[in-house]
């Protein structure tokens, strides 16, 4: 078996509860504040630099490789829809009339989950790992406005 598929058997657990708790607390676009604190500090507990964008939700966690290298981005939408949760699931949404109807709860816990396993994986590492975590995806306006900013710098 593959290292990153030990390790993703490993961090299984910690993804699906990650899945369900960022379900609970959809955020429309621009709106993402507890989400964007929630993510902060998943990183921050991984030892990870975090970048926060100028005037915006959403962040950036830094991963630098043992080695050297070049710099990839990987990037997850992290906001949620206007749409009224009926599911009952024991992690609805608890924020009224919102949900993560779009999958954007999974996006943050697979880029968190992988975070982990390349966080288990940094002396192999060459390069660095940038991991975006994007506000307003939903708008269409939320990755422009990332640029805006100096996102790719």
């Amino acid at each position: 078996m593959s290292k990153v598929k030990e390790l993703a058997q490993k961090h299984n657990d910690y993804i699906v509860e990650q899945r369900r708790a960022f379900h609970r607390i959809p955020e429309l676009s621009f709106q993402e504040v507890k989400t964007t604190k929630a993510i902060i500090v998943e990183l921050e507990k991984m030892g990870l630099e975090v970048e926060q964008l100028e005037n915006q939700f959403g962040c950036v966690g830094v991963l630098k490789g043992a080695k050297s290298g070049k710099t990839v981005l990987i990037r997850a939408d992290i906001d949620g829809l206007p749409v009224p949760e009926q599911t009952g699931l024991p992690f609805a949404s608890e924020n009224e009339g919102n949900m993560h109807a779009c999958g954007h709860d999974a996006h943050i816990a697979m880029q968190l989950g992988a975070a982990k396993i390349l966080c288990d994986m940094k002396d192999e590492l060459a390069g660095t790992v940038k991991f975006f975590f994007q506000s307003g995806e939903e708008v269409a306006k939320g990755a422009k406005a990332a640029i805006d900013v100096g996102l790719l710098k």
